[in-house]
């Protein structure tokens, strides 16, 4: 438990698969709260392109490849990309999720910013990158191109390769639905603007905005933060470092505070 608080046994949305909701689900338990598992984002490798099928003969011609997220990692080795390929080119990454993703691999990583948004590892990683080095970033179809567009213009050769899809799976959105209108959630959790994007589709589709009236609810970081409020969305806690842990953490001081009123 972290200090004193705690999740009082509140039901808490997961909006991850089956395969990346346990770690989350797990700290959900830790904190004394009930997960509810309904992946409200997904994730699927793209179509082979020219690119994706000669990536393994090209990697060598990088200097850097950055990596932004676990999702990546798995997605890029999947192409038949072998680690010790990687050998002499530097890594970096956002977030320890990715790097220790990279490292189940052996694969060291070279880079890691101090805090895990595209604004903070571009600040950080700039003293990296001079006129010509040449950098890969595997990315999903939704990603933002800030890292990319700011590495140019600071000299960098940057070639951005989309290698997965992100899309809502289809049997979430009825999951959803029952669970809104059956009030089975007490904390709502979104971990990407497209989580939020997902769940008020939904929720604006079947009218049901007031059922969430009672929900506390959180979001990981900046990016998220944004998107939900510019939806119409009432955050109650972002943790300072953005790690589903201390997103947890952050909720549950919201939650010490609000029953000491």
């Amino acid at each position: 438990m972290s200090g004193d608080y705690s999740l009082n046994g509140m039901k808490v949305l997961v909006p991850r698969g089956k395969k990346h909701a346990k770690p989350f689900s797990d700290l959900v338990k830790k904190y004394g709260g009930i997960p509810v598992e309904i992946p409200l984002i997904s994730f699927r490798p793209v179509p082979p392109t020219t690119m994706t099928m000669e990536l393994g003969n090209k990697l060598h011609t990088y200097d850097w490849i950055i990596f932004t997220s676990n999702v990546t990692v798995e997605t890029f080795f999947a192409f038949d990309i072998l680690p010790t390929v990687l050998a002499n080119i530097k890594i970096a990454v956002i977030g320890e999720k990715t790097e220790e993703a990279l490292m189940r691999k052996g694969i060291t990583v070279d880079f890691k910013p101090k805090t895990y948004v595209a604004e903070a590892f571009v600040e950080e990683f700039s003293p990296h990158i001079s006129e010509g080095v040449n950098v890969l970033i595997p990315k999903g179809n939704l990603a933002r191109e800030f890292i990319s567009t700011s590495l140019e213009e600071k000299g960098a050769k940057v070639d951005e390769l989309v290698i997965y899809e992100t899309f809502f799976p289809d049997s979430s959105r009825d999951a959803l639905v029952k669970a809104l209108t059956e009030k089975q959630l007490d904390i709502i959790s979104f971990t990407s603007p497209s989580t939020v994007d997902h769940f008020m589709a939904v929720v604006k589709e079947m009218n049901l905005l007031s059922t969430i009236d009672h929900c506390l609810i959180m979001c990981i970081g900046p990016v998220t933060f944004q998107r939900a409020n510019a939806l119409g969305l009432r955050v109650d806690a972002m943790p300072n470092i953005y790690t589903i842990d201390h997103m947890l953490q952050s909720v549950m001081k919201k939650i010490e505070k609000r029953e000491n009123k």
